[in-house]
């Protein structure tokens, strides 16, 4: 009966160092590192500077996942940014304040992101009809407000004169036709 209980334990024992052997080689499986970016695309961009002639296989890994890492972390700070100002939509403002938020990255990120615009200047709404007006029209354009605006006792005079002049200008070109015929 010993010999039997022997036996079972062995055979456990062996069944459990192949299970052990096993959930092993899962682990390194599941310890590779793989990068999410082409390795192909990566060299290349690598490979673009003119220093770098060859690259090694480990070291386009390393780059790879680092930058990998790099963007994850932007991203997140970049998150972290929209969930602040409560908005939706991750915009270049929200990946600068992350970029500042983390100094390292600040120092040369910063550099290549494009400058924001100037704020917008408070306009008061009269200016902004003074500007309109103040703003020159093309050759033959008029303004829409011009078109709505009720005529005044000047404007009315003035279209008073314009078909007067048109009435006799017309009523001189009839009487030069009818010299000429």
């Amino acid at each position: 009966m010993e010999d039997a209980q022997d036996d079972r334990e062995q055979q456990r024992g062996a069944g459990g160092e192949g299970e052990e052997a096993e959930e092993e080689e899962e682990e390194e499986q599941a310890g590779t590192l793989s990068p999410s970016f082409p390795m192909g695309r990566v060299k290349k961009i690598m490979k673009l500077d003119r220093e770098i002639n060859k690259v090694n296989s480990e070291a386009l890994l390393l780059i790879s996942l680092s930058a990998e890492l790099f963007l994850a972390s932007l991203s997140a700070g970049a998150r972290h940014a929209v969930l602040q100002k409560k908005r939706r939509i991750i915009k270049l403002d929200h990946i600068r304040s992350a970029a500042r938020a983390h100094r390292p990255t600040a120092a040369f990120l910063l550099d290549c992101l494009p400058k924001p615009p100037p704020p917008p200047k408070a306009v008061s709404p009269t200016l902004k009809a003074r500007s309109a007006d103040e703003k020159p029209l093309p050759p033959g354009a008029r303004r829409i407000d011009d078109f709505f605006r009720k005529p005044s006792a000047d404007t009315q005079d003035m279209m008073l004169d314009l078909e007067i002049d048109r009435g006799t200008s017309k009523s001189k070109s009839h009487q030069e036709s009818g010299l000429k015929g």
